[in-house]
This record gives structure tokens, sequence and C-alpha cells, in this order.
């Protein structure tokens, strides 16, 4: 019978287990959902036989906590859960959060700070010698020494600091199940060092084949340069065809090999994946607390597609998923949906339809599958490369099948659309079809700025190319007969970004006659070129100089400025605009972002009206309103 997995004692007994072969501990509360990556593990070990019991969001304060399941015959599964615990609780000005969607109720502190090292340390003074594998996003992604932005210094690899014996790093489906199987069969988790996916600890380098050595530790501490070149070392490694194997030096007798990533999967493999008998839903356990907040974004929304072309240098996904889009059936993706349509609260909507990037259904290019990812360029930055596909035929003929199911009103893409990509594709079919179908007032795209010399910083496209895009959805939308908009992300601090490009945003923002709600700082986090930027001063890609917006008041000018409008922020702007020297922007014309403070004698009025007639006195001008400045005169 299709259950939720054991998280007690009570809950083997059921099943007549005397003990797991694996336990997974979780920071995220116990959600059997693909959306999950504790539930895609879990269950894809139960397809092959092993018996894996959860143990979510235990008290690392008390060892008992992780006994509850007691010793599993082959090992700990540990990960600190669907985002890194330090992102997970703290904002960009490093605040803690008010709530937390992982967890039960929403509640806030559920987990520990560095949740992967806390559960793997609490394991450890335990079961000393039971083997540890950990994985998910936060330890694929300080799997190397890695700066970390909230104790503002460069950090080991994580399998250091956790004592775990192995990371399984990426989407780790084929090599979690390569790990169990090697363990099964008898082989000591001190020998498992031939998967791909994985990385391991070593006294030497001896038995270590066809590796590039990185800058060691201690000179990276040192030398943040060397960071910069090891970490682009790294970011040119992380294709599974072409990668190297890669060994990082702590000392002279201790080194940390990460070995090449793993193969994409293939179609039929992703849909076995998302085939699984998930309960689709939170443990019931749950259900006096209100639930986990977090189902209730992936519950009616299909997950398409993996990986990401698109390079964005603030994204971690080519370090985590990979540059190679991988993609489930139409058949696998309807049936799905089906079982959506099927659930006692689902309201004729699906939500979403996409993934990393909604429109990306297929390698950018075919070599791709059997070459890879070219190590030295994009695919779509600066420019389309001449060999990109960029073809929506598929992704169309899904939609449509989607659309076309009983019960179904609606079907939304909510994932990110690629705009550079929509317009290398000639065919405007797939436009006028999101347009008329998958938008309900409003499209979030997401430009992140307007000035082009931190756009090339950020891996995007040039500014002419989102207003071309701007221009072109305008006009398809009046085709249509639709009034619907845009909604642009924006992101302020990014490094390459002075208070010059600042204002430049700004100012395009008061042509738009838009103001966000929500302004994005940048949040260095762990394995982006934009992270890396941010600690070295250094464009890893060139090993040129960036200038870098670390000084928190300067932040907040930045961050000021695209909000303008906002009362609050008048003397940050005020005081960006001078520093930037754009006291220009300080008046009573319609170009100005704001208004002088009175009796400011830097900034003289409007000039007083010419009199009304001979002999009359002249009279003073009108005082003018945020309401009035653009109003038309009428004669």
């Amino acid at each position: 019978m299709q259950d939720f997995l054991p998280i007690s004692r009570a809950d083997m007994n059921i099943r007549g287990w005397n003990q797991c072969d694996f336990v997974y501990v979780s920071g995220d509360a116990y959600v059997d959902h693909p959306s999950f990556g504790h539930a895609i593990i879990t269950r894809l070990l139960e397809a092959h036989g092993f018996k894996v019991g959860i143990i979510a969001q235990p008290d690392w304060k008390d060892p008992a906590s992780v006994q509850v399941l007691g010793r599993p015959r082959l090992g700990f599964l540990v990960s600190a859960g669907n985002m890194d615990s330090m992102v997970n609780h703290y904002s960009v000005s490093k605040k803690r959060r008010a709530s937390d969607s992982y967890t039960p109720g929403g509640v806030m502190g559920k987990r520990p700070d560095y949740a992967t090292v806390v559960y793997c340390n609490l394991i450890r003074s335990v079961y000393k010698d039971c083997p540890i594998i950990i994985g998910g996003i936060e330890a694929s992604l300080r799997r190397l020494a890695h700066y970390d932005y909230w104790s503002d210094r460069l950090k080991r690899s994580i399998l250091l600091d956790s004592q775990a014996d192995l990371i399984s790093y990426g989407m780790g489906e084929r090599s979690i199940v390569e790990i169990a199987q090697a363990l099964d069969s008898g082989i000591d988790v001190r020998d498992i060092t031939f998967i791909d996916g994985t990385v391991y600890r070593t006294r030497s380098l001896d038995s270590v084949y066809d590796y590039r050595l990185l800058p060691d530790f201690d000179s990276m501490k040192q030398d943040r340069k060397r960071y910069a070149e090891s970490f682009f070392l790294q970011y040119s490694n992380t294709d599974p065809f072409s990668g190297k194997r890669l060994a990082e030096p702590y000392g002279p007798s201790l080194f940390v090999v990460q070995n090449p990533p793993s193969k994409p999967l293939s179609q039929e493999e992703m849909d076995q994946v998302y085939d699984l008998p998930y309960m689709r839903s939170y443990h019931p356990s749950y259900e006096e607390a209100g639930g986990v907040p977090a189902i209730k974004e992936v519950k009616f929304s299909l997950i398409s597609n993996r990986g990401c072309f698109g390079g964005c240098s603030f994204c971690a996904l080519t370090f985590h998923q990979g540059r190679i889009i991988q993609t489930r059936s139409h058949q696998s993706l309807i049936q799905e949906a089906r079982l959506l349509t099927e659930e006692p609260d689902f309201k004729g909507y699906i939500h979403d339809v996409g993934g990393p990037t909604a429109n990306f259904r297929f390698p950018a290019c075919d070599k791709q599958l059997t070459r890879g990812a070219c190590p030295g360029r994009q695919c779509l930055f600066p420019s389309p490369c001449k060999n990109l596909k960029a073809d929506h035929k598929d992704y169309i003929r899904l939609l449509r099948s989607l659309r076309e199911l009983p019960k179904v009103k609606k079907v939304f893409i909510r994932s990110g659309i690629r705009f550079d990509y929509v317009l290398a594709d000639p065919d405007r079919t797939f436009l006028r079809e999101l347009c008329q179908y998958h938008v309900s007032g409003q499209l979030k795209v997401a430009p992140e700025h307007v000035a082009d010399p931190v756009l090339k910083r950020m891996g995007k496209p040039e500014n002419s190319v989102y207003r071309q895009f701007v221009k072109e959805y305008e006009q398809m939308n009046q085709r249509l007969g639709k009034k619907q908009y845009l909604v642009p992300y924006l992101m302020s601090s990014h490094p390459g970004s002075t208070l010059k490009e600042a204002v430049e945003l700004a100012e395009y923002l008061r042509d738009l006659g838009y103001m966000p709600e929500q302004v994005q700082d940048f949040y260095p986090t762990p394995s982006t070129i934009s992270t890396c930027m941010y600690y070295t001063g250094y464009d890893c890609r060139t090993m040129e100089r960036v200038y870098v917006p670390t000084n928190p008041h300067e932040k907040a000018m930045q961050r000021a400025l695209i909000q303008y409008r906002n009362p609050k922020n008048r003397q940050l702007v005020e005081e960006a605009l001078k520093k930037a020297g754009r006291t220009d922007l300080i008046g009573y014309g319609r170009h100005c972002l704001i208004r002088p403070e009175k009796g400011d004698a830097a900034y003289r009025p409007p000039a007083q009206k010419a009199a009304s007639g001979p002999g009359k006195p002249a009279r003073p001008a009108k005082k003018k309103t945020i309401r009035n400045i653009h109003k038309k005169k009428t004669p």
C-alpha cells in the first residue's frame, strides 16, 4: 500500500522492519513531493529495494533525536534541505527571517545554522564509524573551498568540517544509487572513490589519476586572486563530458578530491524519477501545526526540465544542475497533470510548467549530449551562439496538450522565461500563445539591470535585447486585444554596479512609471561567479578588476534609488545623487527623481507666472503635487 516512509519505530514495526538500510536526516519537514530533494532520493532508493527511514528536523541539541530509528545498516544520508540553511535563515542584510516555509506552521528556528555540518557532527558523536553521505544544495555548493558571506571568510570543503565520508553533489540520483549498491556489496565507504558526482578525502594522490590540482587552501586564504583562479578552474570543469577530476590540497597530506559530475538523466530516467509513488503532500503529523507552507507553491505545478544553459553569473545552477537540459516526456507530464486534477482542492489552474528556465526543453545544441557544453563560452551570452537551437515547438505542443485536459481551466507559466531565447527563435508562435493563454495580467521577467557594464558582469544580454522583447510583448498583446504587463525583476549592488549605474536604473524606472515593491539586493551565496567577484574583486573569467559595492550604506543607497518614490528613501536618494554628481535629478522638472528640501538654496523653485493682465501683479506659481506633475494642461 502506498504510504509515507517511516519516521518512527512504530512505522518501522508496521512494515516489519528491524533496521533501516539508510536513515535520511533532513533540515526540511518531511514533504513527499518531487519538488523536495529528500522525497526524490528516498523514493528512488526505495525503488531499488532499500529500506529508508526519515528523520526530519531533529533537535540538534539532543543526540537522542538522531537515534529514533536506530543505527542504519548502510549509513546516514544528510541534507540541510531545499535551501542553504543560511539563506533560509538570513536576509541579505544578515537579519534573521521571521518565518521558514519548509517548517510546519512556517515556524523559524527548527534547524541550525550550517545545518549539514551540525547534523553530521551530532550523528558522529553517537555513531563513530557509521558512513555518512551528505547532499542537497548546501553540501553541493560548498563541496570545495568556498566564500561564506555570513562569516565573511573563506571556508574549507564542507566534507572536512562535517566529518562526513562522501558528498553526493548535484542532482544525485545516479550517484546515490551507485553509493548504496557499493555499500550493500560490502565495499568500505573509504574505498568508494570511483563514482562520478561524488567528493571524497584522501591522504595521498598516488592512486588518483587524470586530475587537475587546485591551489592549496592556505594560499587561497592569503591571496584572494588565487581563489578567483581556483574558482574559474572549478567552473570550467562542471560539465559531465569534459569535466576533469579536481584535487584541492589542505596541507601536505590531506586532499579533497572531486570526481567529474554525473552524466545527465535520459528522458526515460527522468520520467522514472517523477513517476515514483509520491504521496504528493506533507506528512499528516504536521496537520495540527497548519501544514508545511512550501507545498502551496508547488502542489499544482509541473517540473518539466532541469539544468540551464543561461549561465547567469549570480546563479548556482551551473554548479548544481549543470548546463545540459534534461526533460520529462509529454506522457509523464500529462499523467501527473491528471493526478493534479483529481486532488480535492484543485480549482482548475496548473500554476506552472517549467523548471529553472521554463522555455528550455532540450539541450542548447546537438553536440551537448555527446561532447558536453563548451567550457570556454556561453550559449546565450554575450549573444546567442551560432549553433544554438532556439525552438519552442515541443514546449508549445506540451502546453497545448495540458490546456486540453478535462478540468483544466488555465495553465500558467511562473518559472523564468528567458526572453533572449524567445527572441532567438524566428517563429513568434510561442510569444503569441504565451500572451494569449499563459499570462494572467502580468508576466514576470528578469532583465536584472539596464546598465550594460553591470549586465556584462551578470552574464546577461545587453539592455537593447530586453527593450526589444518589451516592444514585441506589447505589440503582441495589442494584437490580441489584451492589457497585460511585464514585471521586471531587478537587482541592486551587483558587482560592477557603481552609483552611476544605480542612477541609470532609477532613471529607467522613472521613464517606465514603475516602482517595484520589493528590491533584490545582490546576495553572495556559495559557488557563483558573482560571489567570487564579491569576495575577490576579480571577474574570474577574465581576471579583470571589478568594482564591488560592499559598504552597507552604499548598498542601501543603490537599493533606495530603485525605490526613489518611497518617502522613507528620500535622504538616501539625495545623498546618492549628490555623490554620483547627478544633482540635475533633484528639482521640479519631469525628469527629476526627487524634489529639493524646503530652504535648500541650491535649488531654485519654479519661476513665477507672468502677470495675468495689464497692471495686475504676477501670481505666485501654483504648488505642484506628485499627482499633478504629469497632468496634462487643457487649453
